[in-house]
């Protein structure tokens, strides 16, 4: 099981397939591994060379509880970290709602490392401070299950989701929201964003017109609406989405 280590923390990840290197980023309380059962993985790895990261905090990475190991640097220390692990010096960045925060963080702190940005289901404003209090009251009284529930109301789970659901460090999980609801946002980055930007966005997601205003600073983006899906169908609808992903790839990489 491959590892690579940043700041004391180890950081999982696995390699799939051959060609221009991309990386996938998950969401959160989710792990690497539902790139391969959501099909993602069995759709591109024939095309490129997919790196899938288990983010600190999640999978079967290092959970610490402190505040401070979540910010929003030591997530793009750890994707770098990955990168040098594998010698490679630039990659395309794919990654859905909290993996779409980091990939805007990618372009503010390491935006030379990455030739194109994909990004589902986040925007880079500041957190709603209502939406993530529901969500520490969810996890704090009603730990996994409680937030597995808020799944289920969106998408059908499996059952390895599920357990994979269950597993989650709940004080990791709340230490990542707690941090996360300091951070100002990165409406800033979006002017430099030079390298070609995909985001895309249900329009049922509460995060769409978020979204949606990014293209008004961003000076080389596609943007990509999707009827009817709500944030976790953003995801979970590989169908609907992948084509898009592959569109936009088809004429960044090589």
């Amino acid at each position: 099981m491959p590892y690579t280590e940043n700041q004391g923390i180890r950081i999982h990840y696995k390699t799939e397939g051959v060609g221009p290197p991309l990386i996938l980023q998950h969401g959160f309380t989710d792990s690497l591994e539902s790139w391969y059962e959501i099909g993602y993985v069995d759709a591109l790895k024939n095309a490129y060379r997919l790196i899938l990261i288990d983010a600190r905090g999640h999978g079967v990475s290092d959970k610490p509880h402190e505040l401070a190991a979540y910010d929003f640097q030591s997530n793009v220390a750890d994707v770098l970290a990955v990168l040098d692990a594998l010698h490679i010096p630039i990659a395309h960045f794919l990654g859905y709602s909290m993996g779409g925060q980091i990939g805007f963080a990618l372009a503010q702190y390491a935006a030379a490392r990455f030739a194109s940005l994909i990004i589902g289901g986040a925007d880079p404003y500041r957190a709603n401070s209502a939406e993530y209090e529901s969500w520490l009251r969810t996890l704090q009284q009603g730990g996994m299950a409680a937030f597995g529930q808020v799944w289920e109301q969106q998408v059908p789970v499996s059952p390895a989701l599920r357990a994979r659901l269950l597993a989650n460090d709940v004080e990791a999980m709340v230490a990542y929201r707690v941090k996360r609801q300091e951070h100002p946002g990165f409406t800033e980055v979006l002017p430099t964003m030079t390298m070609p930007c995909l985001l895309y966005v249900g329009e049922a997601d509460t995060r769409y017109a978020g979204v949606k205003a990014c293209k008004a600073y961003m000076p080389n983006v596609t943007f990509v609406s999707l009827p009817s899906l709500n944030h976790l169908e953003g995801f979970f609808r590989c169908d609907l989405v992948l084509p898009h992903i592959a569109r936009f790839l088809a004429t960044v990489a090589s």
